[in-house]
């Protein structure tokens, strides 16, 4: 089953140094029929103005996970962080178990900054606070599912939950197919260009929940730039999140 999310379906929120799509409750938002997808809590599409920072903030029980679309994204914490900006094609997670704080930042002053976050939820509660970051180039995605997060590491990011992310970069034409397991879902965004998911076709900014499908088949209908969260959509939750969803 393929349910399609329009961009213009997507909660918008503007302020003076940033604006972002929530795609799912956050903050002051609530959309009880858009509260999680499975094990992925929060799926935003921000943007911050050259020098914008979001203020350290705290969190429990989350993997927050980055993916840098557009220009510099530095990361600020309390548990000793990781060093450097991250440029577009990077990664990120930031293991928020026993609690810690941190702030997204966009590291130039001169250029915007556009980045994916993804909160799934752990497997395990009170993990200890960490930060796993890497960077991967347009290349590497260039005409096929790049996995850049997963629970194996190596050569992956890790995140503590049987959930993992994949991005692409398809030319017009090319096709690529994602086999979703039994249980399992996948969350589709067009990060920008046209897409085909099955039959449906996508523009930029709009979304697919797929559940119940054999092997997906996504094909680029102009230069299009995407990322797809497979997480389980029956699972344990731990922690904070325990009896809440």
């Amino acid at each position: 089953m393929i349910k399609i999310r329009r961009d213009a379906e997507i909660h918008r929120v503007d302020g003076e140094w940033f604006s972002a799509r929530w795609h799912f409750s956050f903050d002051t938002y609530s959309d009880p029929e858009n509260d999680s997808f499975g094990a992925m809590r929060v799926f935003n599409d921000d943007r911050l103005i050259p020098g914008g920072i979001w203020p350290l903030h705290p969190h429990r029980d989350v993997e927050g996970l980055t993916y840098v679309v557009d220009g510099l994204f530095r990361h600020e914490d309390n548990v000793g962080g990781a060093p450097g900006p991250l440029p577009a094609g990077s990664v990120q997670r930031m293991t928020l178990g026993a609690g810690a704080w941190h702030s997204e930042q966009n590291a130039s002053e001169t250029e915007p900054m556009r980045f994916i976050q993804i909160w799934i939820l752990p497997d395990t509660p009170s993990l200890p606070p960490a930060v796993e970051q890497r960077a991967f180039t347009q290349e590497d995605r260039t005409n096929r599912l790049l996995k850049v997060i997963g629970p194996e590491g190596g050569d992956v990011v890790k995140v503590h939950q049987d959930a993992a992310v994949y991005v692409a970069s398809l030319a017009p034409g090319i096709a690529v197919t994602h086999a979703i397991g039994a249980g399992r879902g996948a969350y589709v965004y067009l990060i920008g260009g046209e897409a085909s998911v099955d039959d449906e076709v996508l523009a930029t900014g709009d979304a697919a929940k797929v559940t119940d499908q054999p092997p997906l088949r996504i094909r680029g209908r102009a230069p299009s730039e995407l990322i797809l969260v497979d997480v389980p959509m029956q699972f344990e939750p731990v922690g904070i999140w325990a009896g809440r969803v």
